[in-house]
C-alpha cells in the first residue's frame, strides 16, 4: 500500500512537475501537486472508501507526507467540487497543508462542514470563486472552467505557468441540456486548446461504460411515471447523497404525483443545507423530516434515502428492519424501493444482500435493471474523443479509475494523436515540461486510515491483527502455574469464530494443550517465553489440522 523504499529524487526547479498523491489508479482519495520554481499547489482532497476487508476503518486518506515536507512552499489548495473524495480529507490533513483553500460556494459550504467537524472552522482560509474566475497563485494561474457533473458547480482548472498549461478535469461529462446548472464552457475550452495544452491530466471514472442510455432528463420522467404506478403504497427512491439533480429529479415525481418529500439519512440533509445555502432547491419546499413524515397518512409520502451501496447503518438498511417501530419509517409487503445509483464496484455483495433482505419483506424493487432509473454523473462514449479533439494535448495522464477505465482512457488518448500517454502510479512523479516528459521516480506515497478517533497507516499492526482476527478468528489461552512449572486448575481457553465452547473439539484442544505442557522438560519450566511458544505451536497445529486456520493468539501465562 505504501512506497516506503522510495529513493530520493530530485524535483528540478526549472520544470513543471506533476505528483498523483492519491486517486491515480483508483476511485476515491483525490489528491494531485504540481511542482514549479520550488512552490506547491494541491487540487482535491479527498478520501477513499474502506471495503469490507478493512473492519472498523471509517474512510481512508492520501498520506501527505510528502507535501506536509514543504507546507511553507504550499500556494493553495484549488478544489474541482464538492464531491467527498474530492474534499472529505481537507479536515484531517489541514495541519499537514496549512493553506488557503480556493472552491466555489457550494463546495465550500460542504468544506467548512468538514473543517467545522474538526474545530478548524475560522482557522482554515477559505476563498470563494465562481466558474471562469482566475486566481494568481504565483508561479501558478488558474481558471476555473465550467463543466457539468451530478452536483451543483464542477470545474476544471486551466493551470498556466511559465512552462505550458495543463488542463485538470476533476469529475465531468458534457450534458449540452443539462437539469442542473448549466452546459459545460465549450468555448474556454475550444480557446484552451488553441493556446495549447501541455498536458490533460483527466478523471477516467466510467471511460469504459460506452454510451449514456439517456439523460437526467429522461431519469425524471422515468421517475415520474414509476411513482404513478404505485399509488398508496410507500416508496423510497435511494441514491447518492450528493447528487443534487437527482434530489431535484426525485421532487418533481412526487409532486407530479401528488406526494410530498422526506428525507432520510443525515448526508442528505448535509447536501440540502449546502444547495439551499447557495440558491438551490430555491423552487422547492423545506424537505419532511422523518417525524413529520410518520404524521402524514401513509403512502402520500415519498422518501429519498441514503445507502444505496448497501452501507449496513443507513436509511435503507433501516427500511429492511424486519418489525415495524412508530418512531421510524417502516416499509413493508407490496411498498417500493427504487435503486437511482450505480453499483460502485466492490459494493456488489452488500447490495444484493440489502436487496435480498428488502425482497424478503415482500418489498419491490426496482433497479436501472428495470428501468431508467440512473444515469452516470461522468462522461461516457464519444465525450472523451470530444474532449480530446478540443483541447489537442501534447501529453495525456489519466487518472482515477480501475485498470480497465484507465487502460480504455489511454487507448482513446493514443488514438487521438496524443504522443505521450502516462498512466502513474501514486508517489511517482513526472516532469512535464522540457523535451519531452520525463518520470523522476517515487516520493513518499501510501494510505492512511481513519480508525476511531486515531489516524493511521493501513498497514499497521493493529488493522493486520483485525483482519486477521476476521478472516481466521482467535485463540486466547489462560494458564495459571506455580513457580515450579505445574498447572493449577483448568487451562482456560477462549476461541472466537472457530470453537463452541461446549464442542467436543474444544475438550479435545485442551487434552492436548496438558499434555504438551507435561512434554516440556521439568529443568526448562521457568522458561516463560518456551511455555508460551509451545502452547501456540499446540493450539496453532490443532486448529491448522481440524479447520485449516490460522487464529490471532494470546497466551497469557500466570504465575503464583
Amino acid at each position: 500500500m505504501e512506497n516506503e523504499n522510495t529513493e530520493k529524487i530530485i524535483i528540478p526547479d526549472d520544470q513543471l512537475v506533476f505528483v498523483p498523491l492519491g486517486g491515480a489508479t483508483a476511485i476515491g482519495m483525490n489528491f494531485f501537486a504540481y511542482g514549479y520554481h520550488g512552490k506547491w499547489l494541491v487540487v482535491d482532497c479527498g478520501i477513499g472508501f474502506p471495503g469490507e476487508n478493512l473492519p472498523g476503518v471509517d474512510c481512508l486518506l492520501p498520506d501527505p507526507q510528502f507535501l506536509a515536507e514543504r507546507k511553507a512552499d504550499i500556494v493553495g489548495v484549488v478544489i474541482t467540487h464538492g464531491h467527498e473524495d474530492h474534499i472529505g480529507a481537507i479536515g484531517y490533513l489541514w495541519h499537514d497543508l496549512q493553506c488557503p483553500i480556493y472552491c466555489t460556494a457550494f463546495a465550500n459550504e460542504l468544506v467548512e462542514s468538514k473543517l467545522d467537524e474538526m474545530g478548524l472552522l475560522g482557522r482554515a482560509d477559505t476563498h470563494v470563486v465562481a466558474s471562469g474566475d482566475v486566481i494568481d497563485l504565483t508561479p501558478f494561474e488558474v481558471e476555473f472552467v465550467q463543466m457539468n457533473h451530478s452536483l451543483p458547480e464542477p470545474n476544471a482548472l486551466a493551470i498556466r505557468t511559465k512552462e505550458g498549461l495543463v488542463v485538470h478535469t476533476g469529475d465531468w461529462r458534457l450534458d449540452k441540456d443539462p437539469i442542473l446548472g448549466q452546459e459545460p464552457d465549450f468555448k474556454t475550452l475550444q480557446a484552451l486548446g488553441e493556446e495549447g495544452v501541455l498536458a490533460l491530466v483527466c478523471d477516467s471514472t466510467n471511460a469504459s461504460g460506452g454510451n449514456q442510455k439517456g439523460t437526467e432528463a429522461d431519469v425524471r420522467e422515468t421517475l415520474i411515471k414509476l411513482v404513478g404506478q404505485y399509488p398508496g403504497v410507500q416508496i423510497a427512491v435511494g441514491c447518492f447523497a450528493s447528487n443534487v439533480a437527482r434530489m431535484e429529479s426525485i421532487y418533481e415525481a412526487a409532486k407530479q404525483n401528488g406526494r410530498e418529500v422526506c428525507l432520510l439519512g443525515r448526508s442528505l440533509w448535509r447536501i440540502d443545507a449546502a444547495g439551499r445555502a447557495t440558491g438551490y432547491f430555491k423552487d422547492i419546499p423545506e424537505f419532511l423530516s422523518e417525524e413529520e413524515a410518520l404524521e402524514r397518512p401513509r403512502g402520500s409520502v415519498l422518501y429519498i434515502c441514503t445507502g444505496s451501496q448497501g452501507e449496513p447503518y443507513s436509511a435503507l438498511n433501516n427500511l429492511a428492519a424486519t418489525t415495524p417501530n412508530k418512531n421510524s419509517v417502516y416499509f413493508g409487503a407490496d411498498d417500493v424501493v427504487i435503486f437511482s445509483s450505480r453499483v460502485i464496484p466492490g459494493n456488489e455483495k452488500a447490495i444484493s444482500l440489502l436487496q435480498k433482505r428488502l425482497s424478503s419483506k415482500g418489498i419491490k424493487i426496482v433497479t436501472d435493471k428495470d428501468a431508467l432509473v440512473h444515469v452516470s454523473g461522468h462522461y461516457a462514449g464519444e465525450d472523451l474523443e470530444k474532449l480530446y479533439a478540443l483541447l489537442k494535448p501534447k501529453i495525456s495522464l489519466p487518472v482515477h479509475g480501475e485498470t480497465l477505465e484507465l487502460v480504455y482512457h489511454s487507448n482513446v488518448a493514443k488514438k487521438c494523436g496524443v504522443p505521450y500517454v502516462f498512466c502513474l502510479e501514486d508517489g511517482e512523479a513526472i516532469a512535464l515540461s522540457g523535451e519531452s516528459p520525463e518520470i523522476l521516480g517515487e516520493v513518499p506515497a501510501g494510505i492512511l486510515a481513519v480508525d476511531g478517533k486515531q489516524i493511521i497507516p493501513l498497514n499497521a499492526e493493529v488493522i493486520k491483527k483485525r483482519r486477521k482476527m476476521m478472516d481466521e478468528g482467535s485463540a486466547v489461552l489462560t494458564l495459571v502455574i506455580n513457580k515450579e512449572g505445574k498447572v493449577l486448575g483448568e487451562p482456560q481457553l477462549s476461541t472466537f469464530g472457530l470453537l463452541a465452547s461446549d464442542s467436543a473439539d474444544q475438550s479435545e484442544l485442551l487434552s492436548r494443550i496438558t499434555n504438551a505442557m507435561e512434554e516440556i522438560d521439568p529443568t526448562r519450566l521457568n522458561d516463560d517465553n518456551l511455555i508460551k511458544d509451545q502452547m501456540r505451536h499446540t493450539i496453532r497445529q490443532f486448529l491448522s489440522e481440524k479447520y485449516g486456520k490460522k487464529p490471532l493468539m494470546d497466551i497469557h501465562l500466570i504465575r503464583v
